[in-house]
């Protein structure tokens, strides 16, 4: 049987050479000089192994983000309202009128929740009114029907309020808009009529009232109008009043409008009608959007007056009336009239600017 055996001879070192004199030995320098890369490519390995042993940075979530500004956005409003609700509340004991101290926020509030209270129980009178009066005609006892003659309750005069203001800002804006769109493409107009507006804008609406409502007493002679003399009143102070700043901004973004643009209208030969629906007012929306909600801004604050001197039935005849009526809880509920004007014209200036960012990202030229 053969066996075989490896060959287990010694591996002779490798031989130290000899030169210019000096004795060295050739693997001890090979390894010198691969200890550079050896020890780059330790360093590298490193590296990898401490990456992947780390574990992956945490991504910000896009919800996260948007409540953090959303919180910052809100935090200091909050703050601000807060302090000055904090300050009402410490100096209004300190501060005496004709009607007693002046009243806290916490008063003004139970004022507000008793004036819808009244606005409840009303609404209840009412309905009962008309519950019993259908039965009275059912049963033959009555002819014909009335209506409920009850005392308009606080939010009844916000509603009031806001149908007055909005029909003075829509004739407003049908005034003013047309006016706007020929100052600005006629300079011959614009020339005309610039001393006018320049003297007619700063007049006060009340100086305007008592003009309107000799007119109006004169026009409307009819003893059931469909619209009450006062609500017409308050309505035309309130478009005499508000609709220069629609006027003027129509006039400056028409005349604004690009002329190679109007010299394209030019040569395919639009009508005036198409050059002012294609052209024209797709270019001065955004300028007439701002001066409508500079206009509504103005007829709000212009409302309140005229109601007060015409004696219509919304907020304005609401704060005289408690004026005149000098209890102890006038001065509280004046006040709280006087935050809801200002959250009412708040919202009616977002809900204008949220209309003109919408027009402007929608319809530029």
């Amino acid at each position: 049987m053969a066996t075989v055996f490896a060959d287990h001879r010694p591996v002779a070192p490798a031989p130290k050479q000899t030169e210019n004199g000096v004795t060295y030995d050739q693997g001890a320098a090979r390894a010198t000089e691969l200890e550079p890369a050896a020890t780059s490519l330790a360093q590298e390995l490193a590296t990898a192994s401490e990456t992947k042993s780390a574990p992956a940075p945490a991504v910000p979530s896009p919800w996260a983000d948007k409540l953090g500004k959303l919180g910052k956005s809100l935090l200091a409003p909050v703050l601000g309202i807060l302090a000055f609700l904090g300050l009402w509340a410490a100096l209004a004991p300190t501060v005496d009128t004709s009607l007693g101290a002046l009243p806290g926020p916490v008063e003004v509030a139970e004022q507000g929740v008793a004036l819808f209270g009244e606005w409840q129980a009303s609404n209840e009178a009412k309905a009962e009114f008309y519950a019993a009066q259908d039965a009275r005609i059912a049963a033959g006892t009555q002819a014909m029907a009335f209506d409920y003659a009850g005392p308009p309750t606080f939010l009844d005069q916000v509603v009031t309020s806001l149908e007055t203001v909005a029909l003075g800002f829509v004739l407003a804006t049908v005034v003013a808009v047309p006016i706007g769109l020929a100052a600005g493409l006629s300079p011959l107009f614009n020339a005309a009529i610039n001393p006018l507006i320049q003297i007619m804008k700063p007049v006060s609406p009340l100086a305007w009232l008592p003009i309107v409502t000799m007119v109006v007493s004169a026009t409307i002679t009819s003893a059931d109008p469909m619209l009450a003399k006062s609500f017409v009143i308050s309505a035309i102070v309130v478009t005499l009043c508000s609709l220069w700043p629609t006027l003027i901004n129509t006039a400056v973004g028409t005349a604004s409008i690009d002329k190679d643009l109007l010299n394209v209208g030019r040569v395919l030969k639009l009508g005036t009608f198409q050059k002012l629906t294609k052209l024209v007012l797709p270019s001065s929306l955004p300028y007439i959007f701002t001066g409508m909600r500079l206009s509504l801004g103005v007829g709000w604050m212009v409302l309140i007056a005229a109601e007060m001197l015409a004696q219509n039935p919304g907020l304005g005849k609401f704060v005289w009336d408690e004026f005149q009526n000098g209890s102890s809880q006038s001065l509280a509920r004046i006040m709280f009239a006087v935050i809801v004007i200002g959250l009412i014209g708040f919202l009616l200036d977002r809900l204008m600017m949220t209309l003109q960012n919408l027009v402007s990202r929608n319809h530029a030229v």
